[in-house]
């Protein structure tokens, strides 16, 4: 395939208004050499390439030169492309991105479409301004396109005019469960469109949304010239794994980011609850760092702390999955996942989030002993390689440091034990259990790494004996919220609970009671039962006698040895001649 840009059929300016600067062609990522051209060209593409190899302006420079060239300008509320991608995040992004081109287009509306914002406000706005070019997340698309407008134009009318879409990171959309969202949107739009789909990994899934909405696309994998196999990450990306006890987990962590404090730092965890918890924690460490935590619980606030860990030269931000897609953060030097993902997919997304367009990154995986074939799990799922890295040589003991917080103010203490149980819970259903079972997790050391003050309680520790874990012994209610209004409500609960033996607000499960006799009967069936299992069914001599006999009469009646009426005699199935033909006549 011929990619070079002076054999492109048409030329990447408008060749009466305005020209687009700032953008060096010769230098182009393999990716946007190899989708421009296409999508150009009239093509449909489905492009699968590593993380951080410059996907957007593979399709935003289309998306800019089919419009600008268009030869009946779109009206007002044309909609003439769509981007959808699977978060705020991302959405928002791309919506940056497409703000720098269309600061030399005028003629071009566009609007931001995500969850979190109000409804009647994006379609005020369409209203108002139209869309020339919707960026938008798939449910909040889906809920603008049903919404019929009575006065004046929908949303619905206005993708009628549609030449392009895009649907970014395609393998995150389903992983999210937008597949049916997505064949929603597609009976809006018009099927004479140009369609691109961009993705790290083409799963079966994504193959079957090429399937659904590309019209015989041309597919392109890129890969970098030094890659070798199938490496799913960037050759400028160094992948590291870290063995450590559960008990120095967390304090080797805190090693690791001490030796990195003047870096840009992203540390993974497996659930909301542990990012919540161990940023309260790492903030009273760090005093003279930023740090910084998004999940996925957060609403409007996402957006203001994305944008500050963005701008800043160096700093920690703990996050959750919600981070590891298609979000740009500027030179980013490492990525420790503190938990391994739920998801392998997701490892290698985590792992992107440094080393992008180019520039040098590392990434890091902390293990525990009994998680060391995770190494080769994602060495032959992900077609990544480890390296391993040494524990460091010492580590602060910091389980007194981190209980002083808890005794401070109980919310710190509520935290620790939501995301230590998060956590189990996370671990359980973990999509490679075979390797990260629950039943090899020690939960004692586990409980000293998070510093809690007592195991709580929860049926993944029903019947466990736990070890290598010291309470501490004290009457946890003295423990006092800092916040004065939450510690006043809390004393009246408890005032109550000491009165009436239940707290206020709790529902608890009661068992069903049943009788005695009820109980005895049902012991006596399952008894019955399971001896029935046990022993079978034995057979006697007279019963087998039988057996053969009927082999006998089968094989007779194919040899033709004796007529039907006999065979049928045999098995008792010869039916009275004289009510068999009232039968007939009635």
């Amino acid at each position: 395939m011929d990619t070079s840009w002076d054999n492109l059929p048409l030329k990447l300016v408008d060749p009466v208004k305005h020209t687009i600067q700032d953008l060096d062609f010769k230098n182009m990522t393999p990716v946007q050499a190899a989708c421009i051209p296409l999508l150009l060209s009239h093509k449909d593409v489905a492009a699968e390439a590593v993380t951080g190899s410059g996907k957007t302006l593979a399709f935003m420079i289309p998306i800019i030169q089919i419009l600008v060239q268009r030869e009946e300008p779109l009206k007002k509320h044309d909609v003439g492309a769509l981007i959808i991608s699977p978060t705020r995040e991302l959405a928002t992004q791309i919506y940056e991105v497409l703000q720098s081109f269309l600061a030399h287009l005028p003629q071009f509306s566009s609007l931001l479409t995500v969850g979190g914002s109000q409804v009647g406000d994006d379609l005020q706005s369409f209203k108002t301004r139209g869309s020339h070019i919707l960026v938008a997340t798939p449910g909040r698309l889906q809920d603008l396109l049903a919404r019929n407008s009575a006065n004046g134009p929908s949303l619905a009318g206005g993708v009628k005019a549609l030449e392009v879409l895009i649907l970014d990171e395609a393998d995150r959309l389903l992983d999210l469960g937008f597949f049916n969202t997505l064949s929603t949107i597609f009976a809006y739009l018009p099927k004479q469109r140009r369609t691109g789909l961009f993705s790290a990994t083409q799963t079966s899934d994504v193959i079957s949304l090429i399937r659904a909405g590309l019209r015989n696309p041309v597919k392109v994998k890129v890969k970098e010239k030094e890659a070798t196999g199938d490496e799913r990450t960037p050759v400028s990306l160094l992948n590291y794994y870290m063995v450590c006890e559960e008990d120095k987990k967390f304090s080797t962590l805190v090693t690791l980011l001490k030796e990195r404090e003047k870096e840009k730092t992203m540390v993974f965890f497996a659930t909301c609850a542990c990012v919540e918890y161990f940023t309260v924690i790492l903030r009273d460490l760090f005093k003279k760092s930023q740090v910084l935590s998004i999940h996925g619980k957060m609403k409007d606030k996402r957006f203001k702390i994305f944008d500050r860990f963005r701008s800043q030269d160096s700093g920690i931000l703990l996050c959750t999955d919600v981070m590891c897609r298609g979000v740009d953060i500027p030179s980013v030097d490492w990525v420790i996942q503190f938990d391994p993902p739920s998801t392998a997919s997701s490892f290698v997304h985590r792992c992107g989030r440094t080393a992008r367009i180019g520039n040098e990154g590392s990434a890091l995986v902390m293990l525990l002993p009994c998680e060391t074939d995770y190494v080769n799990f994602i060495k032959i799922n992900q077609k990544v390689s480890l390296n391993p890295m040494e524990c460091p040589a010492s580590v602060p003991d910091l389980q007194q440091k981190i209980r002083k917080l808890q005794l401070r103010d109980r919310l710190v203490m509520d935290k620790a034990n939501r995301a230590f149980v998060s956590f189990v819970q996370s671990y359980a259903k973990h999509e490679c259990s075979v390797i990260l079972s629950l039943k090899n997790l020690n939960f004692g050391k586990m409980a000293t790494s998070f510093g809690l003050l007592k195991m709580p309680r929860m049926p993944e520790l029903r019947g466990i004996t736990i070890t290598d874990f010291v309470p501490v012994k004290m009457d946890f209610n003295t423990i006092a919220y800092q916040d004065k209004q939450k510690e006043k409500s809390r004393l009246q609960k408890l005032d109550t609970y000491k009165e009436t033996g239940s707290w206020p607000g709790m529902k608890l499960h009661k068992p069903k009671q049943e009788s005695w006799s009820q109980t005895k009967e049902k012991k006596a069936k399952k008894k019955k039962k399971n001896e029935k299992k046990r022993k079978g069914h034995q057979f006697t001599q007279e019963d087998l006698d039988d057996l053969e006999e009927d082999f006998r009469m089968i094989k007779k009646l194919k040899k033709g040895k004796i007529k039907n009426k006999d065979f049928d005699k045999h098995f008792g199935c010869e039916v009275d001649e004289v009510e068999e033909t009232e039968n007939q006549e009635t």
